[in-house]
């Protein structure tokens, strides 16, 4: 059974390849990167490294010729771009044979209101159009995309948020790499949707434990989002990038990321890594 990651070398998908790599024979998995070069030390480990660029759909087909099992991770950009790439992936999976998808999507994905759910909906509904077997990794959130918030506090910052008392479902991303290697690696996840939620927090829940892990204790400021996306400029963030972090703030406060589930546990074959545990991961990392 030849099984593929896309978006290989990115943050999440060499944490899946790792993984595999660990119970699958190396000749057995396939990667597809836009940029080759980058998995050069996939290939010298006996990964198949082929070139695959969601941009370029005529490279597709190629890439996923004599795929079984495809995990397609979800890329970046907006939305309207994303939906182009995501269904030319699909495409290029059913013309070449591909037997299961697994899809990163987001949670709750078909309901959702969260500005990012469009994309994962159009894709969703895309593999099953397609008819072919699939699993939808909804995610919830990384907790490493609150790393700049952690590394702020710790210099002694407050917390800042915008979100009020919305609820995340915050773990790892190598909690979320793991679950999607063993549903790609796995057998019994056909058709299948997982919910992949940690236990929800809210802002000032999250803070506290941080506070507990660096040992001294985490001022929460709730702003607006106004003076959140001021805040986000003082503190460097890109122009292009504030507007998204606002419409995520805006997200949680509205409760698009509060899923409460158990299929963490289900897919992994254990507990997702206890918040604090993965907070002393990421303080750890910083103090480097």
């Amino acid at each position: 059974m030849k099984m593929m990651v896309t978006g290989a070398t990115g943050k999440l998908g060499s944490k899946v390849v790792e993984r595999l790599l660990q119970s699958v024979p190396a000749s057995n998995i396939a990667v597809s990167v836009r940029q080759p070069e980058k998995a050069e030390g996939l290939r010298a480990r006996g990964v198949d490294v082929r070139h695959g660029d969601f941009d370029h759909p005529e490279t597709l087909t190629a890439a996923y010729a004599g795929i079984d099992r495809l995990l397609i991770i979800s890329a970046d950009g907006d939305n309207d771009t994303r939906i182009r790439q995501h269904r030319a992936a699909v495409a290029a999976a059913k013309q070449a044979g591909v037997q299961f998808i697994a899809y990163t999507s987001i949670v709750n994905a078909r309901e959702s209101r969260n500005f990012l759910a469009p994309t994962h909906r159009a894709t969703e509904e895309a593999i099953v159009e397609a008819g072919i077997a699939y699993s939808f990794l909804r995610n919830n959130w990384y907790l490493e995309n609150e790393t700049s918030t952690i590394q702020a506090v710790m210099a002694g910052a407050p917390w800042i948020t915008s979100a009020g008392t919305g609820k995340v479902g915050w773990a790892l991303r190598q909690d979320y790499a793991d679950a999607a290697a063993a549903v790609l690696a796995g057998t019994g996840h056909e058709n299948t949707v997982y919910e992949l939620s940690g236990p929800l927090l809210t802002q000032e829940e999250l803070a506290a434990a941080v506070g507990e892990v660096i040992g001294k204790p985490v001022t929460v400021l709730q702003v607006d989002d106004e003076t959140y996306a001021q805040r986000m400029k003082e503190a460097g963030v890109p122009d292009a990038v504030v507007p998204f972090l606002v419409g995520i703030q805006r997200d949680i406060r509205e409760g698009t990321l509060e899923v409460e589930s158990g299929d963490f546990a289900k897919v992994l074959g254990r507990p997702v890594t206890p918040i604090h545990e993965a907070l002393r991961q990421i303080v750890a990392e910083l103090a480097n």
